[in-house]
């Protein structure tokens, strides 16, 4: 492996646990970013060079510390930063083990203590969710804007006015006692959920699936079961995210091209996940405390119990997201709702069609790549082709983009023929 390619995986892997790991020890967010970037810009001119670290993630840690104490060391002006640096260099001194912390108990996460920080009430809902993607996930700030429909200014934005506010109000970095911790957990679970929905289905870039988003988000779901024993809507989110995660290896094919729920080699599919994913939601559904994530992960489930595709039971499947929709309308649920519908044999076009007149949705992607879809499948060729055309022109994921290309193309030839 280069260096250079040894930095890449680590930034990926490695950046959202050393972030959190830095803002635990510096306890303020702009100096920890700033020193873990620091860390990687040293990651890049010296591992060609002198050759990958044995621990890659403690060296970058190790590194973005020094970096803090450096720049702590130029602004000796405020009390709050010398009694920092004071607090880092005991800790460089000690020289610990920083990989361990990765492997702390859920308790004592830094990923998890930073997730409730992030998720702190004293934010505003939208704070909650930028943030902990910007931190935790590992997202680019115009990665967070398309995940959250806003434009990348206006995140970058909401991303600098939470941040103050975690310093001006003197929010803890802590996990919440047990007094707080339910009305704080509605919030963190949607976080959990965005997170994971970036790696099932990229906003943008050359790969289909990032794998490591997938895996950070169920990781932080299996914590916060054992943090949250009980909890039919945690067990039910992390239920859901095992279940769509298990066909992960079978949403492209050998060569990274995008294939079709219907078209996927149903043998590839992780059983041992759908295993773990089925017995979690049945832990959720024995609570008798129904909610969004629990319908999701039953919508999941349909899906991995059907032997092949025309077993599929889209009418329960049409009528779930039925449910979903009363609970938590969104263009999201909507969108998939009319999948449903047409596939279980009614007018799923019937369901696009407020969103299609709606302004607010004139840019969201998935909108019109459904309703191309369903165009094609009801033999109106001719939109579906316009329909295509913008579902392409809005699609920021190269894999995506390709599949959409070919059913127009399928759909040109057959209008040509």
């Amino acid at each position: 492996m280069t260096g250079q390619r040894a930095v890449e995986l680590a930034f990926r892997e490695e950046a959202p646990a050393v972030l959190a790991t830095l803002i635990r020890q510096v306890g303020d967010f702009d100096l920890a970013e700033d020193a873990v970037q620091d860390a990687f810009a040293a990651a890049v001119a010296s591992w060609p060079r002198d050759g990958i670290p044995e621990r890659p993630g403690a060296w970058i840690t190790t590194t973005a510390r020094r970096r803090a104490i450096d720049r702590l060391r130029r602004d000796r002006g405020l009390a709050d930063r010398m009694a920092a640096l004071q607090r880092l260099t005991e800790i460089d001194a000690l020289r610990r083990d920083e990989e361990a912390a990765l492997d702390a108990p859920a308790i004592g996460d830094d990923r998890l203590r930073l997730l409730f920080t992030c998720c702190h009430p004293a934010l505003a809902m939208d704070a909650r969710v930028a943030l902990t993607l910007r931190a935790l996930g590992g997202l680019t700030t115009a990665e967070v804007a398309r995940a959250l429909l806003v434009s990348e200014e206006t995140m970058r934005r909401r991303l600098s006015r939470a941040k103050r506010k975690i310093a001006a109000a003197g929010i803890p970095y802590r996990v919440p006692g047990d007094e707080d911790l339910p009305k704080r957990l509605r919030g963190v679970l949607a976080v959990v959920y965005l997170i994971f929905n970036e790696g099932y289905a990229a906003a943008a870039g050359e790969r289909l699936v990032r794998g490591e988003l997938c895996a950070e988000a169920i990781r932080l779901g299996r914590l916060l079961v054992r943090l949250v024993p009980g909890d039919a809507e945690t067990e039910g989110l992390l239920a859901l995210m095992l279940l769509q995660d298990a066909r992960r290896e079978a949403r492209v094919d050998e060569h990274g091209a995008y294939v079709a729920l219907d078209e996927q080699d149903r043998s590839r599919w992780d059983a041992g996940r759908i295993a773990e994913g089925r017995e979690a939601l049945r832990r959720a559904l024995e609570r008798r405390a129904p909610g969004t994530y629990q319908l999701q992960a039953a919508i999941a489930a349909l899906h991995c119990e059907a032997p092949d595709a025309a077993a599929t039971d889209w009418p329960q499947i049409a009528a779930l997201y039925g449910e979903l929709a009363r609970r938590a309308p969104s263009p999201v649920i909507e969108v998939n709702r009319a999948v449903a519908v047409a596939f279980a044999g009614g007018d799923g076009l019937a369901v696009l069609a407020p969103l299609l007149g709606d302004e607010r949705l004139a840019e969201y992607q998935p909108l019109h790549a459904a309703h191309a879809e369903l165009l094609r499948r009801a033999g109106d060729g001719a939109r579906a082709d316009a329909a295509y055309g913008r579902a392409i022109e809005l699609s920021d994921n190269a894999v995506e983009r390709a599949e959409l290309e070919r059913r127009q193309a399928d759909v040109q030839a057959d209008r040509s023929s």
